[in-house]
């Protein structure tokens, strides 16, 4: 089973479960010599199966008992309507009705386009610009359990998805960058324990944290990049509301996240980082799309369903 849509680029990775890192693309050429809006073959869908390096690609027509459900997508975000991904969810699911009330709900969020539900493998797939905190929440209302586990372009990237936790003591937070094209990222961040008002946020050059987001570096940048107003790296400003909780979503061009893999997220207590950061956090590879079937966790080696509800992800992260 699985996903045709062309995703779009002109609009931060449970977070899923982060894996050992690769810093290389595999077969990136085929399919960015295509065109995004390329005719595809009629009564055809890419199929995609996990393998230990990535995900492989093959054409194949779809299985007649394959029901994906559609909705319009519509959703309007604060700075711009996200690329479409596909994200996964392990979802904790025992029949029929259960796969029904997810997709029933599922089904209501804007920005949703397919809902795909695998009941043997407990899996949702979800094809859609909706954010990962939306969707948490829909899934958390249904009264059941669930861990992000995968997400990505349902194509041939290796290293599609990156994530960085902020653990406290103070500020919390996730922050999930995703790989939409070889010139585009999606992020998506949430944040509690902040100040209120503005806060300056960026990726920096290092993953030291020996002397916290002391030790980390300069903002990240290109190589012999020019004539640039800012680094590739300068996220530009997070908004802290009364309670100290910041939510960010939007696109970065010319970043790629294979690149960001043991660098981090810092998070400034002013708007123009004139001080070193107050907070940071190391970013680490996260699965991708058809990665991460398992039932125990890569990232904390907990079995999924043995595991307490503050290890699954919430919606105040």
């Amino acid at each position: 089973m699985a996903f045709l849509r062309s995703v779009a680029t002109t609009t931060t990775a449970i977070a899923a479960s982060a894996i050992p890192a690769a810093f290389a693309y595999s077969s990136l050429s085929s399919f960015f010599s295509q065109s995004p809006q390329s005719p595809k073959p009629p009564n055809a869908a890419f199929t995609f199966k996990p393998n230990r390096l990535g995900l492989v690609k093959s054409l194949a027509t779809p299985p007649s008992a394959l029901h994906m459900d559609h909705k319009p997508s519509s959703q309007s975000q604060t700075d711009a309507v996200l690329p479409e991904l596909l994200t996964e969810y392990m979802v904790d699911m025992k029949c029929e009705g259960c796969v029904n009330a997810v997709k029933n709900k599922l089904q209501t969020i804007n920005g949703v386009k397919n809902v795909e539900v695998d009941l043997s493998n407990q899996v949702v797939k979800i094809l859609g610009s909706t954010p990962v905190k939306t969707m948490t929440e829909a899934l958390e209302q249904t009264g059941r359990k669930a861990r992000l586990i995968g997400q990505g372009v349902p194509e041939d990237f290796l290293i599609s998805a990156v994530v960085s936790e902020f653990k406290g003591p103070s500020i919390f937070g996730v922050v999930r960058l995703a790989q939409v094209n070889m010139e585009l990222a999606r992020i998506e961040a949430n944040f509690s324990g902040l100040s209120p008002g503005k806060h300056g946020w960026s990726i920096n050059e290092f993953g030291d944290l020996t002397r916290g987001a002391a030790s980390t570096g300069k903002v990240f940048d290109l190589i012999n990049e020019e004539n640039t107003k800012e680094p590739l790296g300068d996220l530009g400003t997070l908004d802290a509301d009364e309670k100290g909780e910041a939510l960010y979503t939007g696109v970065k061009e010319k970043l790629r996240v294979a690149d960001l893999i043991g660098r981090s997220v810092v998070v400034y207590a002013t708007e123009d980082k004139s001080e070193h950061g107050i907070a940071a956090a190391v970013i680490a590879r996260s699965a991708g799309v058809g990665e991460n079937y398992k039932r125990l966790c890569t990232c904390d080696g907990t079995t999924i369903w043995e595991a307490s509800d503050g290890n699954f992800v919430t919606s105040k992260v």
